[in-house]
């Protein structure tokens, strides 16, 4: 496994909403073990918290077996704080542990969140990425 990415959680909701989806193929590829998922002790509560929601409809148990076995090859840091302001301040998290843990993207389906001229990691759609491990096959 040579990439490593941070997460955003409505990756994670998506891929689990739409199976066929981008989105539901980057975490095929984190379950694989083809890429590495870099997360820290604020996201693994998000991701939790988020996916325990009623709202998604998930079966709990089944979605919470998902994660586990996404954050079972996890790279776990224990990233510094930086100053940066984001239109999204909780967002701030993911490019921390992204940083912390030498990760080579953030993948989000919402890029707008993370300004490219504020952030000095590559940041993807979920279809981004696919198509960049794609090309790397």
């Amino acid at each position: 496994m040579s990439v490593r990415i941070a997460l955003d959680t409505n990756v994670l909701v998506s891929g689990l909403l739409s199976p066929q989806g981008a989105s539901a193929q980057v975490l095929g590829l984190l379950l694989e073990g083809e890429i590495g998922l870099c997360v820290d002790a604020r996201i693994v509560y998000e991701y939790r918290e988020v996916l325990s929601r009623p709202e998604w409809k998930f079966s709990s148990d089944d979605a919470l077996i998902v994660l586990d076995a996404l954050l079972a090859d996890a790279l776990v840091v224990t990233p510094s704080p930086l100053n940066l302001t984001l239109p999204h301040q909780d967002d701030v998290m993911f490019v921390e542990t992204a940083i912390a843990a030498g990760a080579d993207a953030i993948v989000t389906g919402n890029k707008k969140h993370f300004p490219q001229k504020l952030i000095k990691i590559t940041i993807l759609s979920p279809a981004e990425l696919i198509q960049e491990f794609k090309r790397k096959e």
